[in-house]
């Protein structure tokens, strides 16, 4: 089939990679523009667009997805299919473009996870699984016709970053698979049920503050789901304490409140149920250190509240 991929970020790499490989003519790749970044904010181009540049294939940035002169190129390359994964939502007037439709990435199992942060929310709620799906795109967000759907396991102490990884890779293979099925006619669509839908928002700074009146695990749960970003964090003496990693221990003791703060052991803090043991956190201009270090190194003691 003649496909064009449409996609951003790391993300959506390693689906672009296997189409390139595959059978199918990926006819040309449509990405962001390039953008300013990183501490010295230079202008860097989307990893998408690097990907394709490797592979010599054209690349379209357009501004604004219904600038004319972009879908009239578009149209002019006669695509079977857009994969997209990762991009941004696609106009009307672009999905009446491909010959047979539009398909998407989303790595949860919809209608579960909504939205732009299904794999982070699929943490800080403590799921055991999580997935990957293959939708037709329509203009309602996530709400497509559902194409292919694989279960995947998360991890006890499997973060958000970690779990990205995974699923980038096999949400690869799981797109290639659609589009063989989809050039062999073989897949039957399954419309969505709403009712079952849940929504994925995107993170906020205040989405990772710490609420120590919820129950360890709760915390812990957030903690993992908002590793590596935005990164979960607490206010204390010292300004603001961002916490990496953390696991369960059977203190209790008011919420929030240093219960042990020992520089072998580490530091424990109170939860609205249990307590928890801080492992790696990151004081405010600093770089990431265990918890023992912080006790050896920031005078906390026992008593000292969190917020």
């Amino acid at each position: 089939m003649r496909v064009v991929f449409m996609g951003t970020p790391d993300f959506a790499v390693p689906t672009l990679e296997r189409l390139v490989k595959s059978d199918h003519d990926v006819i040309s790749v449509v990405t962001r523009p390039d953008a300013q970044r990183g501490r010295g904010r230079k202008l860097q181009p989307p990893e998408v667009k690097v990907a394709a540049e490797v592979h010599g294939l054209e690349v379209f940035q357009p501004e604004s997805l219904k600038d004319e002169d972009f879908q009239g190129a578009l149209r002019q390359l006669k695509p079977d299919l857009f994969v997209v994964v990762a991009f941004l939502i696609l106009p009307k007037s672009l999905l009446a473009i491909p010959k047979h439709g539009s398909i998407n990435l989303h790595p949860s199992l919809l209608p579960r996870y909504r939205g732009a942060a299904p794999i982070n929310w699929a943490v800080i709620n403590g799921e055991s699984e999580t997935g990957i799906s293959t939708f037709l795109l329509q203009p309602r967000v996530d709400a497509g016709d559902i194409l292919i759907q694989k279960r995947v396991p998360v991890g006890e102490n499997e973060t958000a970053g970690e779990l990205h990884e995974r699923l980038k890779v096999d949400g690869a293979d799981v797109v290639v698979e659609t589009v063989d099925r989809f050039a062999e006619g073989s897949l039957s669509p399954k419309s969505q049920d709403d009712r079952e839908a849940t929504p994925a928002p995107k993170l906020t700074k205040e989405t990772a503050r710490v609420d120590w009146s919820k129950s360890a695990a709760e915390i812990r749960n957030l903690i993992r789901g908002t590793n590596p970003f935005p990164g979960a964090f607490t206010e204390w003496k010292n300004g603001i304490l961002k916490l990496h990693s953390a696991s369960l221990t059977d203190c209790t003791g008011t919420a929030g409140q240093v219960l042990s703060a020992d520089p072998k052991s580490g530091l424990v803090v109170a939860t609205g149920e249990g307590a928890l043991r801080l492992d790696t956190v990151q004081p405010q201009g600093k770089k990431a250190m265990d918890g023992a270090a912080l006790v050896l190194g920031y005078n906390v003691d026992v008593g000292d509240q969190l917020s």
